[in-house]
């Protein structure tokens, strides 16, 4: 049974780091895409990271590049990270842990699935 788990939300001030944990269950890293979506209040769901298994390159979406990074643990195999760095107001949002959709530099599908979701909030 294929689940995810995130870990790592919480407060934090405009500017500040915060990095959040997925651990999945079910499956191996390398079977399907994996990667971090989020929705903020009012708003859609985004796609906001992702690691590709057809290539293995990260992607991010334009408002997070240079801020956010996605990595896999090395060590423990079911765990995937998303570093955030320079952290805005608007990055406020629920953020999801997700897996096996498409996603490149071109765009991403919708993810087969999700997480239970992490809250992020960046205020003062």
């Amino acid at each position: 049974q294929v689940q995810l788990v995130e870990s790592g939300g919480g407060l934090v001030q405009p500017g500040g780091s915060m990095r959040l944990s997925c651990t999945v269950h079910g499956f191996d890293l390398e079977d399907y895409t994996i990667g971090w979506f989020r929705q903020a209040p009012g708003k859609e769901r985004e796609g906001v990271a992702c690691i590709s298994n057809s290539d293995d390159n990260p992607y991010y979406t334009d408002s997070v590049k240079g801020r956010f990074t996605i990595s896999r643990d090395n060590d423990k195999s079911s765990v995937v990270y998303l570093q955030m760095n320079s952290l805005q107001p608007e990055d406020t949002a629920i953020y999801y842990c997700v897996a096996d959709y498409y996603c490149s530099a071109y765009g991403y599908g919708r993810p087969a699935y999700w997480g239970q979701g992490s809250q992020v909030t960046v205020s003062s």
